[in-house]
């Protein structure tokens, strides 16, 4: 193990950056806090912008190539067939890509905004529909966008091209064989960077909620040492499962997850307010498509930006970090896909899906608050988020059967999103190795550990989420650059294809001739 360690660069490199930060942390956390926190303070005065605008652009690509003449690309050679069926490929998509993040806030977020609403007066049916257009906008297109252009990435320089599965890769048209040396090198230590930390960072939350959970339905201590014990606990279970492999833990864990998660829906759906939660869908669906762009390039150049910063910066950020690792596990599973129905399944179906979600539970948490004056759920929401989810299944029959339902998806979600992580992280450490070594997939699930306990160590949701932010703005700079490449990439392959398909059809023509 020594000796791999000295001869891989990357995995020495980002072993030695992540370990100080950790040390740095357990001795000089309130130092850690305050850095973290000045440093979101200047990304956002001064590059808030350049997130907003740089969200909207990984967007505005991703459809245009789904409808663009490299649509029928294959990721992989021509005659390949998807390696997963659709269903398992859809749910291992939203488990990596957002299962925490779902039950965190599916019911906190609407309530929030419609306490504290981005404009207008706070409390009233224009805060309540405002809430769910932006709770759309934070967990819709622009993220699965973010997630569409890295696994595109990947797995056309992957699979059509035969380079190895690292972020460096994407970079080959502009680089060339450099993506060998210090430069690529760079690239893909940026990329474990952010991997480490937006993971750290959900699974900060995921600990939360769990511990919130534990604390709210048997009044189990909700504190520090609590929240070591549940880490603890849940790094045994992810570790077991990456050592086992998706084929096994990874695509049983997610076909879990979303049936657990569709049963839970479909209860409150029918106990619920089943026809506003229909108004609500169909009404937010049309906001949301209206304002968009608006929603999209919103920024204050004079006035106060805190309520942009805390939510949607913050959100492009978390989206960002996580690029690297459900980019590069999207990849993983989608061999043998076109370009058209990777873009399609990634960008447009879990797309779908979280609206459904936030329909459900905003959309019922809202019709107890607003409609039913349960306003005591949303000042609870609002003082503990990590408690908002239970709190709301409370006002359901059967209210502590389903929150402890609540419970085991939160637990589920962790251990799947760390699991499909801890495998990226091991390929990226790994020269772009598919099959890494379990030691690494071990070392990896320990030190995601540890950066979680240090994060939350620092006794704030604020800091989870400033650390997030920190380390997702170099690698928006890498994904705006992979984008050139990608398209670069595009464009040879596919007149490499037309020529061959031309020249394949003058023969055969030629051929004919001959025959006559």
């Amino acid at each position: 193990m020594r000796n791999y360690i000295k001869q891989n660069v990357v995995f020495s490199i980002s072993l030695l950056i992540t370990s100080v930060f950790v040390t740095f942390g357990v001795f000089f956390n309130d130092l850690l806090s305050r850095g973290v926190n000045y440093f979101l303070e200047t990304t956002v005065e001064y590059f808030g912008w350049f997130f907003l605008t740089a969200t909207l652009g990984f967007l505005v690509m991703a459809v245009l190539l789904m409808f663009s003449k490299f649509g029928k690309l294959r990721l992989g050679e021509d005659t390949d067939k998807p390696v997963y069926g659709t269903l398992s490929w859809i749910s291992m998509l939203l488990s990596a890509g957002m299962g925490i993040g779902l039950v965190f806030w599916g019911v906190a977020e609407p309530l929030f905004h419609y306490m504290t609403p981005p404009s207008g007066e706070a409390q009233t049916a224009d805060a309540a529909n405002t809430a769910m257009t932006y709770t759309y906008f934070h967990w819709g297109l622009h993220p699965w966008a973010i997630y569409t252009i890295v696994g595109l990435s990947l797995a056309f320089f992957q699979y059509r091209k035969g380079l190895p599965g690292l972020i460096s890769s994407t970079f080959y048209p502009i680089l060339g064989d450099r993506i060998k040396g210090p430069i690529g090198k760079g690239i893909d230590v940026l990329a474990i960077f952010a991997t480490v930390f937006g993971l750290a960072t959900s699974l900060g939350l995921g600990t939360l909620q769990i511990a919130g959970g534990l604390n709210f339905l048997f009044d189990v201590p909700n504190n520090f040492n609590t929240h070591l014990i549940i880490i603890s606990l849940v790094t045994a279970l992810f570790v077991t499962s990456a050592y086992i492999g998706i084929n096994k833990g990874m695509k049983i864990l997610s076909n879990f997850n979303i049936l657990l998660a569709i049963t839970l829906m479909l209860i409150i759906a029918s106990v619920g307010p089943t026809a506003q939660i229909f108004k609500v869908f169909t009404s937010t669906a049309g906001s949301y498509l209206d304002n968009l762009l608006y929603m999209s390039l919103r920024i204050r150049p004079f006035g106060d930006n805190s309520w942009i910063t805390g939510w949607t910066l913050f959100y492009w950020a978390w989206w960002i970090a996580w690029a690297p690792f459900v980019g590069s596990f999207i990849a993983k599973i989608s061999k043998g896909r076109t370009i058209k129905q990777f873009i399609l399944g990634v960008l447009f179906i879990p797309t779908l899906g979280t609206f459904v979600w936030f329909s459900v539970f905003g959309g019922a948490s809202l019709n107890l608050v607003h409609e039913l004056g349960n306003i005591a759920l949303a000042e609870t929401a609002t003082s503990d988020v990590s408690i908002a989810f239970f709190a709301f299944l409370q006002y359901f029959p059967l209210g502590s059967l389903l929150s402890i339902l609540a419970v085991l998806l939160v637990i589920t979600f962790f251990v799947t999103s760390a699991d499909s992580g801890t495998f990226v992280l091991s390929v990226f450490s790994s020269q772009g190795d598919l099959n890494p070594s379990r030691k690494i997939k071990l070392i990896w699930g320990f030190i995601l550990s540890l950066v979680s306990i240090v994060l939350l160590l620092s006794g704030s949701l604020n800091t989870l989420q400033s650390a997030s932010i920190a380390a997702a703005f170099p690698f928006t700079i890498i994904m705006t650059v992979m984008c050139f490449s990608l398209l670069k990439g595009l464009i040879a392959e596919h007149d490499k294809v037309s020529d061959h398909s031309q020249k394949k059809t003058e023969r055969s023509i030629k051929k004919q001739k001959n025959i006559i």
